[in-house]
């Protein structure tokens, strides 16, 4: 990692060699950028549970929010934004119409009288 985010990071060595960070940060960025589901984090970024376990992990102990107040405070203008340009929609979220759905309405002259449209039984 550079100087800038490794001391944001926690660094409390296990038995077991930890993943690279910077690969780890890289998957959880591309997930959160894509929409997809955790599982289908390249390999490049490293095993999908180790993304997955650290991003929650952090999110308990306050890493997301030191690190976005680092980058709050690097940052000098006066506007801060979130530009969601770069987010997708999840896969099955991507067919919805703008405008969410309208219940559908019969057009204008049409009856909803059974004996109108034909049905069975109507006298």
């Amino acid at each position: 990692m550079n100087g800038r985010s490794s001391p944001l990071l926690p660094n409390k060595p296990r038995g077991v060699p930890r993943a690279d960070d910077r690969k780890v940060l890289n998957g959880i960025y591309w997930r959160l950028r894509t929409g997809s589901p955790w599982a289908d984090i390249p390999e490049r970024y490293g095993p999908a549970t180790t993304c997955s376990n650290r991003f929650r992990r952090w999110a308990k102990i306050g890493v997301w929010d030191r690190i976005f107040e680092a980058v709050s405070k690097a940052y000098d203008g006066d506007l801060q934004m979130i530009d969601s340009s770069s987010i997708r929609v999840h896969q099955h979220g991507g067919n919805v119409k703008k405008g969410g759905r309208t219940p559908r309405r019969p057009s204008l002259g049409t009856t909803l009288e059974p004996s109108a449209w034909g049905a069975r039984g109507a006298g």
